[in-house]
């Protein structure tokens, strides 16, 4: 029986630029399935370009991303390139660090807004499988309150709720605590360990908590300047960084 692990996600070469000035130089990385993978670095080294353009909420200026079986090749566009960007963004979550919830609309109406409006499912499927996540993550005795009416840290656990609701093959977290007051950045990190470690979901996190890293992570990726300047277990990569600019960065901040 083949267990060696599966590539839910592979990038191979990313360059993204805005104008003249080039964000991401070259960069591949390879998510395995259950694994949760944690990029940090200094703000403005790429991380969260780098993580958008996984879901194509930025598209590549030159290389290749391939989420779940589907390759996108940067390019010119076309009607088939669409129906790619698509495809992938189906089989990505994305948690951002905003929220990002419709104020207007209940959280059960939030959490199955997608799945009823994106794939079609009935609205009774669509509630139960959305108050499995919101039990899932905390927050289902708030099923009916509005946004306006839940404190930080619940609106992004809604927020999860709302992206596992979807069944993607990968979850992508942008700094999904700093946002937050610091005293509820505990019971998010809580619900995304959960995650990790009890649900097996393949996770892609980009963050400043070391302490998140070091015990949930599986692979650390280091990002400075628009490259990867290194990646490993987190233990060896924050207790012995190879590189000068890792040392300089985690001096800094451990």
């Amino acid at each position: 029986m083949d267990t060696e692990p599966r590539s839910v996600v592979e990038l191979r070469e990313i360059h993204k630029s805005f104008g003249d000035h080039e964000v991401l130089k070259g960069v591949d990385l390879e998510v395995d399935s259950g694994e949760c993978l944690v990029i940090f670095g200094r703000s403005g080294s790429g991380k969260s370009t780098l993580l958008r353009c996984i879901n194509l909420l930025e598209e590549p200026t030159s290389g290749s991303v391939e989420v779940g079986g589907v390759v996108y090749e940067a390019g010119p566009s076309n009607r088939h390139r669409r129906r790619t960007v698509r495809e992938i963004r189906a089989r990505t979550g994305m948690v951002f660090q905003e929220f990002n919830l419709f104020p207007h609309l209940s959280v059960i109406e939030n959490v199955v807004e997608a799945p009823r409006t994106v794939k079609k499912m009935p609205r009774g499927e669509a509630e139960e499988l959305g108050m499995g996540f919101l039990e899932k993550v905390g927050v289902a005795e708030k099923r009916d309150q509005h946004p306006i009416r839940l404190s930080g840290g619940q609106k992004q656990r809604v927020a999860i709720a709302r992206a596992l609701t979807m069944q993607p093959e990968v979850m992508l977290f942008d700094e999904p605590t700093s946002a937050l007051d610091p005293e509820l950045i505990g019971e998010v990190l809580a619900v995304m360990k959960n995650l990790a470690l009890e649900s097996n979901t393949t996770m892609v996190v980009v963050t400043h908590e070391m302490g998140f890293a070091r015990e949930v992570g599986d692979t650390l990726v280091f990002m400075d300047a628009g490259v990867v300047v290194e990646s490993g277990d987190p233990r060896e990569v924050l207790s012995r960084p190879q590189h000068p600019r890792t040392q300089s960065f985690l001096s800094k901040v451990l």
